[in-house]
């Protein structure tokens, strides 16, 4: 008994020191963050296979919430098991919480960021570059043929039109994968096809009531549950939320949480934690926190057994070939609304 949990012990030790470094250090976005990861447990400690790597990128971009917390949960899961996973996930945001709800808590006492915002505007470039060099080493990772092409440049295109991500586009490019790369005419309907309704059904959800911190806790959860990929794109979300629907935010301060969350480390998301600081103070940032990340938990905590069951299905891994491609696709078209939002500003 106590042979076996000992290993089981020291890998959940292993992934939250891991973890809380990652989360104090990372720094670029979810992109930079997933391409860290590929580079330092696949390469580096073996921890992963490419394949597993690969398998991990997309099967988290098909699911909603942000991708970078969502790929350590998943990895935590396939090294340290349920436990694992909400140790490293966890141990993953926590750095980046104590650091943003900080910097909420001098903006309130200081009524100003003056410096975090032109940071903002000096690190964008740089930012970008980072993201798109992150991106072509997880395209040379996954983009296989010019099927997976083709989706990526019409997610591309869709994103930086709506400026926002469309859930259909995931669920539709991995319906297209599963049609090009799987059997589903011999085969029974995918487990894929199970998984991705999920996020559809999420939209059954009640609407936001109550008080300040229900209404902020049942955003966010909002937020974490039906904004797909990568926490930059779900800036255009969180704007129409905060700043038109609620009004919590005008539009500079808006601009600020979304600085705080580019040049902070961590998963650029964590804006959630800045934005209930100033809305609700301490109590209001940890809402949030909890809100747009526990989602990511729950979805992968359901999804990863049933696609560790099945990975070898090839309508399942027809709908991870065309996931990814639309993730690839999705993320380029962030880096173009990124550079609009700091150009225009």
């Amino acid at each position: 008994m106590t042979t076996a949990t000992e290993p089981a012990r020291g890998r959940i030790t292993e992934l939250t020191v891991y973890f809380l470094r990652l989360g104090l250090l990372g720094f670029g976005g979810p992109v930079a963050l997933v391409g860290q990861m590929e580079r330092e447990l696949v390469g580096d400690r073996g921890w992963l296979s490419k394949e597993q790597m690969r398998e991990s990128i997309a099967i988290c971009q098909s699911l909603p919430g942000p991708l970078a917390i969502q790929v350590g949960i998943y990895i935590s899961y396939l090294r340290g098991g349920f436990w694992g996973a909400w140790a490293g996930g966890w141990a993953f945001i926590f750095p980046n919480f104590v650091i943003v709800a900080a910097l909420g808590a001098l903006y309130v006492y200081f009524g100003d960021l003056q410096p975090v915002t032109g940071i903002f505007y000096g690190v964008s470039p740089a930012v970008i570059a980072l993201i798109l060099h992150s991106c072509y080493r997880l395209a040379k990772l996954g983009m296989e043929d010019w099927v997976q092409w083709v989706i990526a440049a019409v997610c591309l295109v869709v994103t930086v039109i709506l400026q926002a991500e469309v859930a259909v586009l995931f669920i539709g490019a991995g319906l297209v994968g599963i049609l090009y790369y799987g059997s589903l005419f011999r085969r029974p309907p995918p487990v894929a096809l199970q998984i991705a309704a999920v996020p559809v059904l999420a939209q059954l959800a009640p609407v936001a009531s109550g008080s300040t911190l229900g209404k902020l806790l049942l955003f966010f959860l909002k937020a974490g549950s039906l904004t797909f990929g990568s926490g930059l794109v779900i800036v255009p979300f969180l704007e129409q939320g905060l700043v038109q629907q609620y009004g919590w935010l005008d539009q500079r301060e808006f601009l600020i949480a979304v600085a705080v969350g580019m040049i902070s480390p961590g998963p650029v998301v964590i804006t959630a934690t800045f934005v209930g600081y100033l809305v609700a103070g301490f109590w209001g940032s940890l809402v949030s926190t909890i809100g747009i990340f526990l989602p990511s938990f729950l979805l992968v905590l359901v999804a990863a057994p049933l696609l560790a069951r099945y990975r070898l299905n090839p309508n399942v891994q027809g709908f991870v070939k065309g996931a990814y491609a639309a993730a690839i696709g999705t993320i380029l078209g962030a880096c173009i609304l990124l550079g609009q939002i700091a150009w225009s500003a």
